[in-house]
């Protein structure tokens, strides 16, 4: 299976008599009334076995007592990761590209006896996200928790890190779905030891990977689960059996995600995008603020919907200066506008004009500049690159400036080589943008969108906008 972009096949709440049409074995344990019993840890683990082979084509084998993976959420969690890193290639498509190969480190809390307790790693049982990753983009290869390997470290993709004290059953049970998923090849366990970082790169040989998946436990004490668990009035653990160490760390999800933060200052863009999901929307506050504090200008949110009923989010950042599409980017609409990242698209809409008088506008605006653009007619879109504000009347002044001093040295019979050499330590590009020209929803109306796809600075973006707007408007 290799699922396109997008293709949220959990938008809706599952069908559960569909579902059991389907699967003889969730059937069986269907109440009359066409409901499930969430309180019985068996429905539970059996309607996850059932989604998985449905929509996946994934078998899987969980021991009694050890957190059964909704499948709904983790899949909705690998499906933003691959739009961050679909929008933020360096094609600069914003499309799937079947055959890039994505190297990545699923990080996970420690899987100790309770009394061991603390700061580790360690995959689940289920190793649910590996497979679901296998299952959606055939060239994304993962590696998950083990005391040996099973393939050769040249073809790990993700890593799921251990600690010594890692629960020995979830290792098994883990090794087991990744037979009896035909996996080995692309699946491998790998072992750390406990004061290895979160992200420790070098124990695995990689100079930088494209992204981290994370998905810590919610809570910082055992108090605190049984009363979150009241406030639901269920049971704790009520939606499927679970060991206590899989639900709790110290200081809760927020600090454990600190530690990845601190972690990330150092590596910076060795990794592209590190991401986390989180049980409690006040935690995705506290992460944001302790981003922009580190000076992380460049981050993602997200919201994961089930259905009308559970809900999780997402935190993504990164170092780079790649910025992913703006519905990727601003998933959660009603968090406060300080949290939310810049806006990356500014739309300019133009009254009794066609796309093809709009884009002879946009071509003619910015062809006068020093940059580089190059224009598509057939889909009416540009993707343009400036070393530079080139637009301002300041920058005219300097750009004349540096053709008087460029023909001065030319005049002393200095070669053009000579001078191009001068000049090309500063051809990084600090903009990168794409313009689409699109017919409006009003009649003799087109729509100007300009993306932001490169570059950390949020004025020379806004500048570029403006211009474009006010010279579009003037002509």
């Amino acid at each position: 299976m290799d699922l396109t972009i997008g293709k949220d096949i959990y938008r809706n709440d599952v069908d559960f008599a569909v579902l059991a049409l389907q699967d003889p074995n969730f059937n069986k344990l269907l109440k009359f009334n066409g409901q499930l019993d969430f309180s019985n840890p068996d429905a539970v683990k059996q309607l996850t076995k059932s989604l998985l082979k449905r929509d996946f084509g994934i078998t899987l084998d969980l021991p009694d007592d050890r957190l059964c993976p909704p499948v709904p959420n983790r899949f909705n969690y690998i499906l933003w990761v691959q739009d961050l890193l679909d929008t933020t290639s360096d094609s600069y498509s914003d499309r799937y590209i079947p055959d890039r190969e994505v190297i990545g480190l699923d990080i996970k809390f420690p899987l100790m006896e309770p009394k061991l307790m603390g700061h580790g790693r360690g995959t689940g049982a289920s190793c649910i996200y590996p497979l679901l990753g296998c299952a959606a983009r055939r060239a994304w290869k993962f590696a998950a928790t083990g005391q040996s390997p099973l393939a050769d470290s040249s073809s790990v993709i993700m890593h799921a890190e251990t600690s010594p004290e890692v629960d020995q059953k979830n290792v098994e049970y883990a090794k087991r779905n990744i037979l009896a998923n035909n996996l080995k090849s692309r699946i491998r366990p790998l072992k750390t030891a406990s004061d290895d970082p979160l992200i420790s790169l070098g124990t695995f040989g990689f100079e930088s990977i494209d992204f981290t998946i994370c998905n810590p436990p919610f809570y910082a004490s055992s108090a605190e689960l049984l009363a979150s668990a009241a406030l639901k009035s269920r049971p704790a653990r009520s939606a499927c059996t679970g060991a206590e160490v899989e639900m709790v760390t110290p200081g809760g999800e927020v600090a454990f995600v600190a530690r990845m933060i601190e972690e990330s200052c150092m590596l910076k863009d060795r990794v592209q995008w590190y991401t986390t999901m989180l049980g409690k929307l006040n935690s995705v506050t506290d992460v944001v603020e302790n981003l922009k504090k580190k000076g992380v200008g460049n981050w993602a949110v997200k919201e994961f919907v089930q259905g009308t009923k559970t809900r999780r989010w997402g935190v993504a950042w990164s170092w780079g200066d790649m910025r992913p599409r703006m519905d990727v980017a601003r998933g959660i609409t009603h968090l406060p506008k300080h949290l939310l990242p810049f806006p990356s698209d500014a739309s300019i809409t133009i009254p009794g004009s066609t796309v093809d008088t709009a884009a002879r506008g946009v071509n003619s605006i910015i062809q006068r500049l020093e940059l580089q653009w190059q224009y598509r007619p057939q889909i009416s879109t540009g993707i343009g690159f400036a070393t530079e504000n080139v637009w301002s009347r300041s920058a005219r002044r300097k750009k004349h400036n540096q053709d008087t001093v460029m023909a001065a040295q030319l005049s002393k019979k200095a070669s053009i080589q000579e001078v191009d050499e001068e000049q090309s330590d500063e051809d990084e590009p600090t903009l990168g943008f794409k313009i689409e020209i699109r017919q409006g929803s009003g009649e003799n109306e087109t729509v100007v969108k300009c993306r932001w796809l490169k570059g950390v600075d949020v004025v020379l973006f806004e500048s570029f906008c403006g211009m474009l707007k006010r010279q579009l408007n003037s002509t």
